[in-house]
């Protein structure tokens, strides 16, 4: 009989093994935990994502109970003990640098010749309960932020950093790798005049939204080509230059739109794009609720609201393991031609890990009448009866 892989170890195929040794002997991964390999470390991780396990005690119940399936997975049986030291002690640039590596395949995989690179940058709240006592307190929530670059056209984050509650979104926005020909869009909490000049210095473009202490002054007004679009109406449009009394100063050409929301909200959007027209930017920054879209399903649909750990580094590592999760889904789905929605392909995924199937098929029952074997005799022979 013809060996098949499980749903679990096809997922797994996209991470090449001794890149990842690589990676773990980069950032000295195995230092402390010598028996528990971080392969082990990982493929655990990603089990309790896709199996849906909130608890230590229930991960490797479920994990365990599958012995037969260890080899293929080159993992063995694991210990309650030994994975929450590991979660407490492992490096996370390990796991970190993994999805770097995974990111820029899909990056790969879906290049585009001409294609309009598209960044979406933001930050999502992981609130933690008062027995993490060691998480900040930022005035609204006790707990860790993630950080997040996001390229809407591909369903691919681009970059993740966990961080404290207390650290500024602008701080970690800053670090992303720039892109000439890329289009960075944020909201208002990313007003930072030097990191704007940087990316006008790179050639690339930033569509944000403007703070209500910013002082502007109209240097030149533009006529709109459109002034209608999808749920919005474009009210104002006119070139500008940063006015302030103190240090702030902005050498960069700006172009200030606003706009009119369908339900009566007006918007000020600021820009260095003198190209696209004032339709075509309200409507990027409009695109930006899609990383919005990207945190809910996270949240909803993998395990980043109960923890394996109270501490820091377990809290991180999870977090990471369910943005490589998401990532290996997508993989799966370009890889494998699966057409069936992502919501509906992680639920399936879930329910049959173990299951030896190819993941084209997964939403495909087996054949209800397998084909009968041939007879041994000739079907126009007689029959003998014994009386």
């Amino acid at each position: 009989m013809q060996y098949r892989d499980s749903i679990f170890v096809s997922l797994l195929k996209p991470i090449d093994r001794r890149h990842f040794r690589s990676l773990v002997e980069r950032h000295d991964g195995d230092a402390y935990d010598k028996s528990f390999k971080s392969w082990d470390h990982l493929v655990a991780l990603i089990y309790a994502q896709l199996g849906h396990a909130t608890s230590l005690r229930g991960l490797v119940t479920g994990f365990n109970a599958n012995p037969h399936h260890h080899y293929h997975l080159g993992v063995e049986k694991i210990s309650r003990s030994t994975l929450s030291d590991a979660n407490a002690r492992r490096p996370v640039g390990v796991f970190s640098a993994l999805f770097d590596t995974l990111s820029q395949a899909v990056g790969r995989q879906v290049r585009q010749e001409g294609a309009e690179m598209v960044r979406l940058i933001d930050a999502s709240p992981i609130p933690l309960g008062k027995v993490c006592g060691w998480a900040d307190w930022n005035g609204r929530i006790r707990g860790l932020k993630m950080h997040v670059a996001y390229d809407p056209e591909n369903d691919r984050p681009c970059s993740v950093e966990v961080t404290r509650a207390t650290i500024n979104d602008v701080e970690i926005g800053r670090r992303v790798t720039l892109e000439a020909g890329a289009t960075y869009v944020f909201d208002k909490g990313y007003c930072h005049y030097g990191w704007w000049s940087q990316i006008d210095a790179t050639n690339a473009i930033f569509v944000t939204r403007a703070k209500s202490n910013m002082r502007l002054r109209a240097t030149k007004r533009r006529k709109p080509r459109k002034i209608v679009g999808a749920g919005f109406r474009i009210v104002d449009d006119a070139e500008v230059r940063l006015v302030s009394k103190g240090d702030s100063k902005l050498a960069v050409p700006l172009r200030r739109i606003r706009v009119r929301r369908e339900k009566g909200g007006l918007i000020t959007l600021v820009t260095n794009d003198r190209e696209r027209s004032a339709v075509e930017i309200a409507t990027l920054y409009k695109i930006r609720w899609q990383i919005e879209l990207l945190f809910r399903w996270v949240k909803q649909h993998l395990v980043i609201r109960k923890f394996l750990g109270n501490n820091e580094n377990a809290i991180q590592l999870q977090i990471l393991a369910a943005m490589i999760a998401y990532l290996l889904l997508r993989i799966a789905a370009r890889l494998h031609s699966v057409k069936i929605p992502s919501l509906r392909l992680a639920e399936l995924v879930g329910q049959s890990l173990f299951t030896r199937k190819t993941i084209h098929r997964i939403d495909r029952a087996p054949p209800v009448n397998p084909r009968k074997p041939k007879p041994k005799t000739p079907t126009t022979q007689l029959d003998f009866c014994y009386v």
